[in-house]
């Protein structure tokens, strides 16, 4: 039993305005990128600032991470297809693993750029004063693209926008050391420039790596924490009709969980009312948990996580062609209006309605007929009566 309707959050939402939403931002970083890529290159350039201008190449890998966003946005948001039954979400997810590779390599390229600034013996020079105010321009747009993008994300669940956020905050503290490192330039001090390039390079392989764990981990299917696991095993046993959850497994796609239950039932009720229960827990599961989009429910009638004590049972058909080859239980199928099997503890149970009361000998024939069968524990006879 599977259910494949979203619940009705922004996390949720429709993939088309999903994709619509993840484009807009993206469109709007790279304005804000390319407008600060090209003040800093050019303010670097007429500043003598090296500090800006490896700011500038670090504002442009935002500006590939910007095209790696609309890309896997077009792609994320594409309706579920026979190859792709579960959707197109793990683009994202492998979007997110880019955006993660991508910081770590810039981080190493302004570390190294730095060291070799900072250990090298060409003599430093110091940038014009008012290379701090191109500075303090990159820190206000970066941090603005930082706070727009990171409650976007927030909104619509995305970790893609997520690193993508970060990768904005990353350049907004590197333009804060740009900014001191200039300021400590004009006191005196030339070397904080290659110091703070070196801290910023360390700051985004950091993030770069908590990206790149994240994402992978999510594409090897991990699955929720061990404490979301047990609240929401909690909320399910907690459903009238659910006498156990004996299985619960869980996995990320881009913002979305998909969940598989094994519910244990009362193993006499009804197929329909099984049924019933299990329609139940998926409506209330996700709306309980709205990050839960897609939950398959297993109606089961006794634990088998470990062992399954009926999968030697013989099914319908083989049962009532090992009875009907008996003699003491043929005369009394030929009576019977409905069969009902229950398969528990490895034994068999037969409830049979029949037509109208048999003679007591024609029972008890039966019942010597099926105690020569050892699968079979308890038989129940009933009358049906008709108004």
């Amino acid at each position: 039993m599977s259910g494949h309707h979203h619940a009705p959050t922004e996390a949720n939402a429709p993939d088309n305005s999903r994709k619509a939403v993840t484009s807009r931002v993206a469109m709007v970083g790279m304005a804000v990128n390319i407008f600060l890529t090209i003040a800093q290159i050019i303010g670097g350039i007429l500043t003598h600032s090296q500090a800006l201008v490896a700011d500038a190449m670090h504002t442009l890998s935002d500006l590939v991470g910007d095209i790696v966003v609309l890309f896997a946005a077009h792609h994320a948001g594409k309706a579920a297809d026979a190859n792709h039954p579960y959707g197109h979400g793990r683009i994202e997810t492998l979007a997110t693993v880019i955006l993660g590779i991508l910081l770590g390599g810039v981080a190493a390229a302004i570390f190294l750029q730095a060291w070799d600034r900072l250990a090298g013996d060409a003599p430093l020079v110091t940038p014009e004063p008012w290379a701090m105010a191109i500075a303090a321009l990159a820190i206000i747009g970066k941090e603005g693209l930082y706070q727009y993008t990171v409650h976007v994300a927030k909104r619509i669940s995305s970790p893609m926008l997520k690193a993508s956020a970060w990768h904005h905050r990353s350049d907004a503290i590197s333009s804060v050391l740009v900014l001191l490192a200039i300021g400590g330039a004009q006191l005196g001090f030339p070397w904080l420039d290659s110091v703070a390039a070196i801290l910023v390079a360390i700051m985004i392989f950091y993030m770069a790596i908590q990206l790149i764990l994240e994402s992978t981990s999510e594409l090897v299917d991990t699955g929720l924490d061990t404490q979301e696991v047990q609240d929401i095993r909690d909320f399910i046993c907690a459903i009238n009709g659910v006498e156990s959850v004996h299985l619960l497994r869980t996995r990320r796609m881009g913002g979305r969980v998909l969940a598989d239950v094994h519910l244990q039932v009362d193993g006499r009720i009804s197929v329909s009312e099984g049924h019933h229960i299990g329609e139940t827990v998926m409506y209330r599961l996700r709306k309980q948990f709205p990050s839960i989009s897609d939950v398959v429910i297993h109606i089961d009638p006794e634990d088998d996580e470990t062992v399954h004590p009926c999968k030697n049972l013989p099914s319908r058909a083989e049962l009532l062609s090992t009875l009907q080859a008996l003699p003491e239980a043929a005369t009394l199928l030929a009576s019977v209006d409905d069969l009902t099997l229950h398969y528990n503890g490895g034994k068999l149970q037969l409830e049979m309605v029949l037509k109208e009361t048999p003679s007591a000998e024609v029972l008890a024939a039966f019942r010597h007929a099926c105690g020569s069968i050892p699968l079979i524990e308890h038989v129940s006879f009933f009358t049906k009566i008709v108004h």
